[in-house]
């Protein structure tokens, strides 16, 4: 039928085939009812959280005043310690970071269908691994403080466990990502499963784990921030210190620091990944 046809005989494909075109009643009331139950949850909340605009405006106000307390931007004579503290933090976040993506990266294997055929040792993996994920860098940052004490030491402990089960569960979407073709021929020479793993699997999701770590060491310098506040070394606690004096210009001169610090990891390693991924595999 041409489309002057099917134009000229709308009313009778209207008439014919109408309980298809206005669909069912739950589906045209459907979307109606998960908006209602979504406004209603979002103003049960807004009331129990005590949402006011009231207090939002001369919150706004205030928040230009510290704003206007920020400029110029100075260390305030202390430059060197905070550059020194700067350091830490990258350094505690890179040190967590590693030591997650290796501890992790058996857990992978462990938790992927196509390497682990053990249901129930793939079962406990997985729970570990959200187990561990499921709670927040900086909880873990306090269950560390109380362990070994105040410091990088601690810090750098938060973010490697929190890491675990993250890395744990994206080595292991990687795996079952892959091409089995690989590891299908290396069995079919004679090789062992752990040579079909070596050379089959790994070469394959070597190049996405990597990227995935050096995203995730992006984000825990930021992350090392916060948990300094709390006691886990790094420019947090200097952060946190200058805060509570209402230093704000040197508050604005360390927020400045992360943000140069953090958008020069990201400039590095977008060149890293793109080197170990390839151009092609990034724009496939």
């Amino acid at each position: 039928m041409t489309p002057s046809r099917i134009f000229s005989d709308h009313t009778g494909i209207k008439s014919r085939h109408g309980a298809l075109i206005r669909g069912s009643a739950r589906e045209r009331f459907l979307p109606f009812v998960v908006a209602g139950l979504l406004l209603a949850l979002a103003a049960f909340a807004m009331f129990r959280l005590e949402f006011s605009l009231g207090r939002l405006g001369p919150g706004i106000v205030q928040l230009g005043t510290f704003l206007g307390l920020m400029i110029p931007p100075s260390p305030g004579g202390h430059l060197a310690s905070l550059a020194k503290a700067l350091a830490e933090t990258v350094a505690i976040a890179f040190l967590g970071t590693l030591l997650a993506a290796v501890l992790a990266f058996p857990l992978g294997f462990l938790a992927a269908r196509n390497t682990m055929a053990n249901a129930v040792v793939r079962f406990m993996t997985r729970r570990f691994s959200d187990t561990i994920r499921g709670v927040d860098t900086l909880i873990w940052a306090l269950i560390w403080i109380n362990v070994v004490g105040l410091g990088p030491f601690a810090g750098v402990l938060a973010i490697m466990t929190s890491d675990i089960g993250s890395f744990s569960k994206l080595y292991s979407e990687a795996i079952e990502a892959i091409d089995r073709k690989g590891s299908e021929g290396v069995l079919s020479t004679g090789g062992s499963s752990l040579h079909a793993i070596r050379f089959g699997i790994v070469p394959q999701v070597m190049p996405v784990l990597i990227s995935q770590v050096l995203y995730y060491f992006e984000s825990n310098t930021r992350s090392a921030t916060i948990i300094g506040i709390v006691g886990a070394g790094g420019i947090g606690l200097h952060l946190a210190e200058m805060i509570r004096t209402y230093d704000w210009d040197k508050v604005a001169f360390i927020i400045l620091m992360i943000l140069v610090t953090v958008a020069i990891i990201d400039f590095l390693s977008s060149k890293l990944r793109l080197a170990i991924v390839g151009k092609r595999s990034l724009t496939s």
